[in-house]
């Protein structure tokens, strides 16, 4: 089963059960080598139903020293398609390896975006 590393609001129960149908199972970690900083989200509806236009975002930066807390979540290849529709612009979904060792995908800074 995938996992989906989480340091925003998909670790939210509402969240999740809106977006998924249910709440979650996972366990904290961290993500290796990227910062946090906020981005502001453009899409209205998001916005409404997130209740704010700024939300967390990470970077990579590639060094070991940068980390972020969050949780992964062990979600289906379905349910990774469900966050990727729920996910707005900016955001792009990219492997990496945690601190625990376990490869996870994460939302991080759409360069391109």
């Amino acid at each position: 089963m995938p996992l989906l590393f989480s340091y925003g609001t998909l670790q939210q129960e509402s969240v999740q059960v809106s977006t998924f149908g249910r709440r979650l199972s996972g366990k904290p970690d961290e993500l290796i080598g990227f910062e946090l900083s906020l981005f502001h989200v453009e899409d209205p509806q998001f916005v409404s139903a997130s209740g704010t236009a700024a939300h967390s975002m990470v970077t990579f930066t590639g060094r070991a020293a940068s980390r972020v807390a969050g949780t992964a979540f062990e979600v289906s290849e379905l349910e990774l398609a469900k966050a990727d529709a729920y996910e707005p612009a900016g955001y792009r979904r990219v492997a990496t390896i945690l601190a625990s060792g376990r490869t996870a995908w994460v939302y991080a800074a759409d360069a391109g975006a």
